[in-house]
Order: C-alpha cells, then sequence, then structure tokens
C-alpha cells in the first residue's frame, strides 16, 4: 500500500481506533487461543473487554502459526478498516531450535555466525507466524550479577556493535523487501538505554551514569543496530539521568530520533509505561500515559494507560491529536512494510509446508557449529584435552544427565528436543560411564557415593558442572557469582581421587571459578549451547572440533571484584605504574587487580605465532588512513581457527582514556604450519572519543597499537 493509502485510513480512523492501534496485548485475550502465551510480566487486572481487544493493534507471545492465524482471522472479522493484527514475541536464540545464548554467540566472535543464527531464527519464527522478534539486546554489560548478561554480547562497544548489526541483517535481510521475503522478520533492538548499568547488578534497577559514559560506551551498539536497519526499539525499564527511559522525552526524541534518526516503531517493556508511577515522576497512569506518548512511545505493551487515558487528555488539549496521530502512522507503517494489509497472514495460508523447517536436520547441524565455536577453553594443563575415544570416561555432575541445557529465553524450545552431555559422549567415545544429580542446588549421599565410585574406575574423569536455565536471565540476579554452593562438596571429593579432570560449565554468566579451576585439570566454558549442546561438547573434548571462542565478557576473580573489564581507566595511582609505590596504589590487599579471565581470553589445540608487525606509515590523518598488517602462523600440529584482535590506546585526551580499546578484529582458519596476513585499516574516525562537551572529536598526538600477546607499535594522529 503507498504512503496514501495509510494516511487515508488515518483519516478515517476515530481517536478510540486509533488508541487500540497502541495497546498490545498477549494472546490470552483473544477467544479460542490455543496457548497461553509467554508471560514475561506482572498480570494486573486489565479490564479487558472483547470489544477492547477487538481494537488492539498487536500481540504478543503467540506461540503457534495455528493460534495466530485463528486469532487474525476472528479480529479481521470485526475490523471496521481492516487493519491486521501484528504479532510479536521473544525469539532471542532460536525459535524450536535453540541456539547458545546470545553472550555465547559473542564468544564466536564471528559476525557471520550471528546473522547464520538470526536467518535461521528467522526462518522458524516466520513459518509459525510470528512477524517481529525482540532481539537483539544490545546492551553493554560489566556485572555478570545482573542475570540478563546471558542475553548481551559482552562488555565492548565495539563487539557489541558488529555483533548487534550481524543480528538485525540476519532477522531482516533487505529490510525494504519484508512484504515479499516472508521468511524474514522485524527486528526491536532493546532496550534503550544503557539498561545493562542497573546497579548492583540488580533486575529493574536504577542506572546512574555520566553523559559522556552513556555516549561513548553504551550508546554505540544501539546506534549499529539501528544502522543496520532495526524497525523498532524497545524502551528500557531503568531511569536515565533520573528520569525513566520510557517517558524519556530528551532520550527518546532527541537521542533516538534526531541524532540517531530512528524513525521506526518504538515500543515499551512489558508494564514500563504504567511502571512510571512506580519510579516517582508520574503522580498516576495519567500522566504515565502523557509523558510516554510526548517521548514517542507508540506502543504499550500490557498495561492499559494509553486506553484509559488518551481520549481525555486529548479531548482536554494537554495531548495534541497529532503526537497520537504520528504513533498511529509509525505502526501503520510497519505493518503495510511487512505486507500485512495484503496478506495479513504472510504466506502462511498458502503454504503450510514452510513449517517443516522447524527444528530440521540442517537447522540443528548449524546449532551444533555454532555451540562449538562458542565454547572457550580456559585451561587445558599438560594438555589432557583433546580425550581419546579409547580412554575409559567417567561422566559425573549435576549436567551430565539432564536435557536442561537450553539457557533462559528459550520459552518456545523443548528440552526433550535437547542432546544432554551423556548422549553427545556415547555418540563420539567407546567408553563412558555416567553418574548424574537430580538437581543443580542438592546432591544425595547416595549421588555423591555413585559419582565417586564411578570415577575412581576410570582413565579421565569429565566433571559437568553448571547452573539450571532458570537461574539466569531475566529477574535472576544474584549476589555471588559461584556455582551452587551443593556442587563444592562434589569438586572436592572427585578432586581427591587423583584422576585427571576435565570440567565441562554450563552458565549463563561469568563465573567465580577460583576454587574450582585449582582442582581442574581442564575446564571448557559450554555456557547454555542450546539444542545441540551434548554433540557439541563431544565434538570439543573428542578434538573433532578445535576450541576458538574467546571471552566477550571478563571473568572476575571473584564477586568482590564486580565491576572489572577490560578497557578500564589508569587512575592517578596505577599499581603497575613503573614508579608505583608498594602500598599506595589502587589495588586490593587480598586479590589481583586483573580478573580471573581477561575479556578476549581462550586457549586453543594448537598454537599461533603472531610477528611482522607493519604499519603503512607512522601518521595518519583525516585524509590518509592508517593500514596496519600482522602476519599469524599456525605454529601446531592440527588446524585452528584464530581471532585477532587489535587494540589501540590513546596516550593522551582531553579526559583519561582507556588503556586500550578494541577497534578492529578479524577471525581466521589456519592449517598446521600455515601462515596468514591479516590487514586492518583505520581511520581518523575510530581515534573521536566524547569530549567533556560532548564533541565527538580526535586529538592529534601518540597513539599505540597492540596485537596479539606481545606486539606493539606507535604512530601519530596529525
Amino acid at each position: 500500500m503507498k504512503r496514501a493509502g495509510l494516511e487515508a485510513i488515518l483519516a478515517d480512523m476515530t481517536i478510540s481506533e486509533k488508541i487500540g492501534q497502541l495497546l498490545q496485548l498477549a494472546p490470552m485475550f483473544y477467544k479460542g487461543t490455543l496457548t497461553e502465551g509467554e508471560i514475561t510480566g506482572p498480570m494486573a487486572e486489565m479490564g479487558i473487554t472483547k470489544e477492547v481487544s477487538e481494537r488492539a493493534g498487536s500481540v504478543l507471545g503467540s506461540a503457534t502459526a495455528a493460534e495466530m492465524m485463528a486469532i487474525q482471522e476472528e479480529y479481521l472479522k470485526t475490523s471496521r478498516l481492516g487493519i491486521p493484527l501484528i504479532f510479536m514475541a521473544d525469539v532471542v536464540h532460536g525459535y524450536k531450535t535453540i541456539f547458545p545464548i546470545p553472550l555465547a554467540v559473542g564468544a564466536t566472535w564471528d559476525v557471520a555466525l550471528a546473522e547464520r543464527m538470526a536467518d535461521i531464527s528467522a526462518r522458524e519464527a516466520t513459518a509459525a507466524g510470528l512477524q517481529v522478534t525482540f532481539s537483539p539486546m544490545v546492551d553493554l554489560v560489566r556485572d555478570p550479577r545482573w542475570g540478563r548478561v546471558m542475553e548481551s554480547t559482552g562488555e565492548d562497544s565495539y563487539l557489541n556493535s558488529v555483533m548487534a548489526a550481524s543480528f538485525v541483517r540476519g532477522y531482516q535481510g533487505d529490510a525494504t523487501k519484508l512484504a515479499e521475503n516472508h521468511e524474514k522478520m522485524a527486528a526491536c533492538v532493546k532496550h534503550f538505554a544503557a539498561y545493562g548499568a542497573v546497579e548492583a547488578g540488580r533486575e529493574y534497577n536504577t542506572v546512574d551514569m555520566s553523559m559522556r559514559e552513556l555516549y561513548q560506551h553504551y550508546l554505540p551498539a544501539y546506534e549499529a543496530a539501528i544502522k543496520a536497519g532495526s524497525k523498532l526499539v524497545m524502551t528500557a525499564f531503568n531511569v536515565v539521568d533520573g528520569v525513566p527511559a520510557t517517558g524519556n522525552e530528551w532520550l527518546m526524541r532527541d537521542v533516538l530520533r534526531k541524532e540517531m534518526r530512528f524513525d521506526g516503531v518504538l515500543i515499551s517493556d512489558w508494564g514500563a509505561v504504567k511502571e512510571i508511577v512506580n519510579h516517582g515522576t508520574a503522580g498516576d497512569a495519567t500522566e504515565a500515559a502523557e509523558q510516554s506518548l510526548r517521548a514517542g512511545v507508540d506502543i504499550e505493551m500490557m498495561t492499559t494507560c494509553y486506553l484509559e487515558n488518551l481520549e481525555a487528555l486529548i479531548a482536554d488539549g494537554t495531548v495534541a491529536v497529532g503526537l497520537l496521530d504520528e504513533a498511529v502512522m509509525r505502526i501503520l507503517e510497519l505493518k503495510n512494510d511487512m505486507g500485512l494489509f495484503e496478506d495479513p497472514y504472510r504466506g502462511l495460508k498458502a503454504n503450510p509446508e514452510r513449517q517443516k523447517v522447524i527444528l530440521s536436520a540442517e537447522h540443528r547441524a548449524a546449532t551444533r557449529e555454532i555451540a562449538a565455536d562458542s565454547m572457550v577453553l580456559l585451561k587445558n594443563e599438560n594438555a589432557v584435552l583433546p580425550l581419546a575415544t579409547e580412554e575409559r570416561i567417567a561422566l559425573v555432575g549435576p549436567l551430565a544427565k539432564t536435557q536442561d541445557v537450553l539457557g533462559a529465553w528459550s520459552w518456545l524450545g523443548d528440552t526433550q528436543d535437547a542432546v544432554s552431555v551423556e548422549d553427545g559422549m556415547f555418540a563420539q567415545f567407546d567408553t563412558v560411564d555416567v553418574a548424574g544429580t537430580a538437581s543443580t542446588e542438592h546432591i544425595t549421599e547416595a549421588e555423591m557415593a555413585e559419582m565417586v565410585r564411578v570415577a575412581q574406575n576410570a582413565d579421565v574423569i569429565v566433571l559437568a558442572l553448571g547452573e539450571a536455565s532458570n537461574r539466569s536471565g531475566e529477574a535472576n540476579s544474584i549476589a555471588t557469582i559461584r556455582l551452587p554452593e551443593a556442587q563444592y562438596g562434589m569438586i572436592d571429593a572427585i578432586y581427591k581421587i587423583g584422576k585427571p579432570v576435565v570440567t565441562v560449565l554450563f552458565n549463563g554468566r561469568p563465573l567465580d571459578l577460583h576454587d574450582l579451576l585449582e582442582k581442574s585439570d581442564a575446564v571448557l566454558e559450554a555456557w547454555f549451547p542450546g539444542t545441540e549442546a551434548g554433540n557439541a561438547v563431544a565434538d570439543i573434548l573428542s578434538g573433532k572440533v578445535n576450541p576458538n571462542g574467546k571471552l566477550p565478557m571478563s571473568f572476575p576473580y571473584t564477586t568482590g571484584q564486580i565491576p572489572v573489564y577490560y578497557n578500564h581507566l589508569s587512575t592517578g595511582r596505577p599499581a603497575d605504574a613503573a614508579d608505583a609505590q608498594e602500598h599506595y596504589v589502587s589495588h586490593y590487599l587480598d586479590i589481583p587487580n586483573q580478573p580471573l579471565f581477561d575479556f578476549g581470553f581462550g586457549l586453543s589445540y594448537t598454537t599461533f605465532d603472531y610477528h611482522d608487525l607493519t604499519l603503512s606509515s607512522d601518521r595518519i590523518s583525516i585524509e590518509v588512513p592508517l593500514n596496519i598488517s600482522v602476519t599469524v602462523k599456525n605454529t601446531g600440529n592440527i588446524a585452528g581457527k584464530e581471532t585477532v584482535m587489535l587494540y589501540i590506546q590513546d596516550l593522551v585526551g582531553k579526559v583519561s582514556r582507556p588503556c586500550k580499546e578494541l577497534k578492529r578484529f578479524e577471525k581466521i582458519s589456519l592449517a598446521p604450519n600455515e601462515s596468514q596476513m591479516v590487514t586492518f585499516r583505520i581511520t581518523e574516525e575510530d581515534l573521536r572519543y566524547y569530549k567533556p562537551n560532548l564533541d565527538f572529536t580526535s586529538d592529534p598526538g601518540d597513539f599505540n597499537i597492540m596485537i596479539g600477546t606481545h606486539l606493539e607499535a606507535k604512530f601519530c594522529l596529525v
């Protein structure tokens, strides 16, 4: 439909019909739905009548094509103007084929894999009738106490930015062709803004930071997703500079709409409009509705502040009807861009065979590959890994047999479809004896005795440890980032046997691994790997896949060290300064300053040598970029993948600058003894940063370059 057609619809709509388009409801409000949908927030009494549901503009959390087609068909029977519903849901790391959690996808450092994951997720979700996904979450995260770090891609704004753009491309493809490309869906970037910085890592908590910090580190990934064409943005629950994001006119109008030039649909998170009252910046739901509409929030998710108050606010002149019209027009444009006016079912009725792609063998193979590439080898003492297939292996621990390996935000995935570690190991190793537990939180004496017995008869012990899926994700903050305490007694008992111990970890956040590390010969961070978890773990342990993941987020030495992140400032008394005193420096008395494992850390079964770092010049300018080349050689005897990372340090700035900043990376594959030259191009724009007055400019002066563990060089911006 052309713009004139949308304008004609808008002109014919009543105020009540317009306000209805701004309301998003769960499928349970529609008669005859087949499921209860997804519940991700409090269910207050909403007073939704049949008449109201017949005016609502969108549906949240439907799960099947049959349900969505039934709701749409009934809805259109009573829609005076024939405006179809649009169906949205949280497809965060897969629909039925569940991929590794996004933090694990960040650990692949592979933008092509991220795009592939999003593409497959879109194929399955659209085959089930969904049209919008509330993904990617691009919040920068530095505090693993926050359960939703699992939904981010880590602590670095550059890595988050390139991953965000990849997810958007994967979900949407060419955003101008969504009307005809029914296998793609609209992306919704979230949570705008700075939700990853909630104080103390506590869900829904306050965010407080300087404007310069917000612009420098937290906003770039959102902007990258928007530049990639994301059709929607979701507001955050938190305040920004003391004002709730959902009612923050400066944040949404000035920053999002004007500075970032976002012209798509802005949707609140679940209940966030009404929660402005709880924040204390609105006295009641009427004021919350006014503030949100003034801020430009187009869709109110699962509360009725707009529904109950906008008509009166417009009638008495408090709110201009133009604000309502612009919100409705953006919603109509989204529906039009998705081709819903021409086909409200987006091809489902014409091609029901599309659902055969869901959980297909091809998709399972893809998640197996991505899961293996996301796993990070943290320790491999005496090259205990990879394991020989003929070794007698004891597989023990609370994650040995379970299929609870999908992770949070996999609400449409079925654990019965998941491959356990037990099944994955049986498929690749000759002799595996297994003893598991029924819970990650409680281990009985009988379970402990059986695990010890099995372990004593083995050549090597694989210890499968970790969290339950529901221990991370939304509303799952924890104060101490350790494994469940019951598992430490088991670790001690297994360690005392004296056999080589390979620990495989399943978790949705960085953990304090200090005690565990000392009692393991090898440690593999598997995250929550998804549907093919057990096969992917076995691929790594057998050496079928050479581990190549790198940490996207630092692992603290202990909880008290949080926040700890790689691109920190040096402080006035850095502990590692050449003239540092022994005591009066910035340090802890009881632990190191450095995290247990740094951002970017990850071992391999082979080794890589970096040499011949060369610069095209020792100077860079606005007109002339700088080419930086390094040669990487696989010095081991097996093929492997290596992520080559380029860091830069601005030695003198108008504000204190980080010790180093990631500026480029490239993942390469090398056969034994193979070498490859990797070249990065840096421009003057890469050296810009936000000054105290928020000017985004660079400074003439000297910069350090760091690649690998020891190669450094200098150049000058003139």
